[in-house]
């Protein structure tokens, strides 16, 4: 194709062309009316002069035709995948590709926008589209065509902002009529104080409410807690307890209705990071003796610890039962508050050589029986006092402690070390020292022999007699420490020991510490992969069965990663709550957003995109129906520029005539600056010819 133009490139700045084009007409009109001869001459020389000033030239173009660019931007994300949708997105592409194609000269650029990868952004298919023709004129843009479910969540507020002037036309899939139900929740916790209430509020939504009530189902960690009852739209406060430290995750459930789109809204997950406020201990020191301190000082050197404690002088052998209770001490011993009406207060209590004595009478031994198998937790440091008649042992402690005294004493240098079992547990496991053999430790010079009745060992001492035994007792727990020589570590004989690692463990395992949990099953997610540890005592771990979402299970086999470890990390391909077993231990974790906003709105629209394909002069309509993957297009056109690109049964696609350049020429239609003196010359001495001829 070739075009001519006529282009000027002026000898003078324009200014002075136009006042000499204004003095040139004045000059002439007034030989006009003079009526001189040769005033036409004049006027013609005036002209040539003011036209080589001008310096016109013939431009001539060859050019060759481009393609007009079409972008589609297909729909994948995760509602795509309900129902006929996805089905439906691919007939509508190979439509629309061999449509346009039949069109001729144009470019077609298909763009899979919104999938697995797009986080908790919603449907982003502007962005989409943008980028695909980031490299295009805007002069070159045909018009773009969305194939979606309509819920989009990038559109733009005004045409304008796509940054091109042609038609954009929206395809919905699904169908008319569909109906979804869902859970929104409106407010929701992050955190939350161990044994403290939380509010969680939802509304359950449906998009043909019927009027029917509707029933919510909430569940902590897998087990239903409690059941509400509420209209559809009606604000629910649900009171929810934080039972643990570390994530706590609740499940709000709503039935799933016959005929609805997806089950996958129907549930609402909120996790709240359980966090314990300060910790209460109670401290109640017996006989005195050279590491009376050491339970204190670690206790008050954490902020988070509120402790309480008392020291009881009295032996038990002294003779003075005739003296009152109440005046052999200082200030009254509030037993009656502190193991009786009060004792549930406290996370933990520790007797530190503590004997039997009539101070605390046997009754409230029996409170802290019940207070331990309640959930409480109970360490028993014991020394020589522990292995005597008059020792904790044989009060009501007897029935929860882990070992039973046999009545000697040990007195001889030995060092402590890990046990098989505490090798594998995290209150022990990689202390310290205890990679050497034998460990890197002071030595202790006394300990109390036992016999062990429950639970496990995790240190040992002389003879390889259990030095450290922790148990569990109902929803409680019990440690016991058979020497009281931990002083020597603390003070650096030696070089001393891990105490303080050791001793805060053992009172945060008793405390249940969720990281320090000897038999536990956990799982965190990054992205689609799961990671799945396995803490356990035992030899032989047992493969874990993972449900997702949909429900369907698959079995992941762990691999040993060090004493009392094994793990394995899979991928998945659902956003969504993941439940993971291995039959006796069971935890849950979720992939991808909690309440993924791809999932809010799933029921198909042409709604939200009609005013923005309406002010490009496009249109919005449906493509599928009910129980089919079929789809229908309208006919696709191409059309000059217009107000309205579509109608009841046809698309538009502009026409933008756009071309590249491929050859160029020039011809100067003046002769530059020599051409301009001859034609002054030839002006100059036509008005001195006349003017001899007139002298004549």
């Amino acid at each position: 194709m070739t075009s001519f133009n006529l282009a000027f490139a002026p000898l003078v700045p324009l200014w002075v062309l136009a006042a000499l084009g204004v003095l040139g007409l004045a000059a002439v009109a007034l030989g006009f009316y003079a009526r001189r001869r040769g005033a036409w001459l004049r006027a013609l020389g005036l002209a040539l002069v003011l036209a080589a000033l001008a310096d016109p030239s013939l431009v001539r173009e060859d050019r060759n035709p481009l393609k007009d660019v079409v972008a589609v931007v297909l729909d994948k994300s995760a509602s795509q995948n309900i129902g006929e949708r996805k089905a439906q997105t691919e007939k509508a592409r190979a439509e629309i590709e061999k449509s346009l194609a039949a069109l001729g000269n144009i470019e077609t650029r298909f763009v899979d926008a919104g999938g697995a990868d797009s986080g908790n952004d919603g449907t982003r298919l502007f962005s989409a589209l943008s980028l695909a023709l980031s490299d295009v004129p805007p002069e070159r843009v045909g018009g773009a065509i969305l194939v979606t479910d309509g819920v989009v969540h990038d559109i733009p507020a005004a045409a304008a902002a796509l940054g091109f002037n042609a038609p954009l036309h929206a395809f919905i899939t699904g169908h008319a009529g569909e109906r979804d139900r869902r859970i929104e929740l409106v407010e929701a916790p992050r955190f939350g104080i161990v044994g403290k209430d939380q509010i969680i509020t939802a509304r359950v939504l449906d998009s043909a409410d019927k009027g029917e009530p509707v029933t919510i189902a909430i569940r902590r960690d897998g087990i239903e807690v409690a059941s509400l009852r509420a209209a559809v739209g009606q604000l629910v406060r649900a009171n929810v307890r934080i039972e643990h430290g570390g994530p706590n995750v609740f499940e709000l459930d709503v039935a799933v209705l016959p005929g609805e789109l997806t089950a996958v809204n129907n549930k609402a997950v909120v996790t709240v990071e359980g966090v314990r406020d300060k910790l209460k201990v109670l401290l109640v020191s017996g006989e005195p003796h050279a590491g009376e301190r050491t339970w204190r000082n670690l206790l008050k050197s954490d902020a988070n610890v509120e402790l309480v404690h008392f020291t009881i002088l009295r032996p038990p052998d002294k003779a003075d039962a005739s003296v009152p209770t109440s005046e052999l001490s200082l200030i009254a011993f509030p037993t009656a508050d502190l193991f009786g009406r009060k004792i549930t207060e406290f996370d933990l209590i520790i007797f530190d050589r503590y004997s039997n004595q009539t101070v605390l009478p046997s009754v409230y031994f029996d409170n802290i029986v019940k207070y331990v198998r309640d959930g409480g937790a109970l360490l028993l440091a014991v020394g020589p006092d522990y292995s005597g008649r008059d020792g904790l042992f044989y009060s009501p402690l007897g029935k929860i402690a882990p070992a039973r005294p046999d009545g000697r004493l040990i007195e001889k240098a030995f060092r402590a070390g890990i046990t098989d079992d505490g090798a594998k547990h995290p209150v022990t496991r990689d202390l310290p020292g205890s990679q050497s053999s034998p460990p890197a430790w002071s030595e202790f010079y006394r300990q109390v022999p036992t016999e062990k009745l429950r639970g496990v060992s995790v240190m040992s001492g002389a003879d390889r007699q259990p030095l450290l035994l922790l148990s569990r007792e109902g929803k409680g727990r019990v440690a016991l420490l058979t020497s009281d020589q931990m002083w020597l570590w603390a003070r650096g004989f030696q070089g001393g020991g891990p105490h303080i690692d050791l001793l805060r463990k053992t009172a945060h395992w008793l405390m249940k510490e969720p990281e320090l949990e000897e038999e536990a099953l956990r799982a965190s997610a990054r992205g689609r992969e799961i990671s799945v540890t396995r803490q356990s005592l035992k030899s032989e771990i047992t493969p874990v069965t993972i449900t997702a979402p949909s429900g369907g299970a698959s079995q992941l086999t762990l691999t040993p990663g060090g004493p009392g470890l094994a793990g394995a990390n899979v991928t998945v391909g659902e956003f969504g709550l993941y439940k993971l077993t291995d039959g006796e231990l069971t935890t849950l974790v979720n992939v991808g957003p909690e309440n993924p906003r791809e999932f809010q709105e799933v029921v198909s629209t042409l709604d939200k995109l009609k005013p923005l394909a309406e002010a490009t002069g496009g249109t919005v309509r449906r493509i599928g129906a009910a129980g089919t993957d079929a789809v229908t297009l309208p006919r696709f056109t191409a059309m000059r520029e217009s107000p309205l690109y579509g109608g009841s049964d046809y698309v538009g696609i502009r026409r933008t005539g756009a071309s590249v350049v491929t050859g160029i020429g020039i011809a100067p239609l003046a002769i530059g600056f020599i051409g301009l003196i001859a034609l002054l010359g030839s002006v100059l001495m036509g008005w001195l010819w006349e003017g001899r001829r007139k002298a004549g």
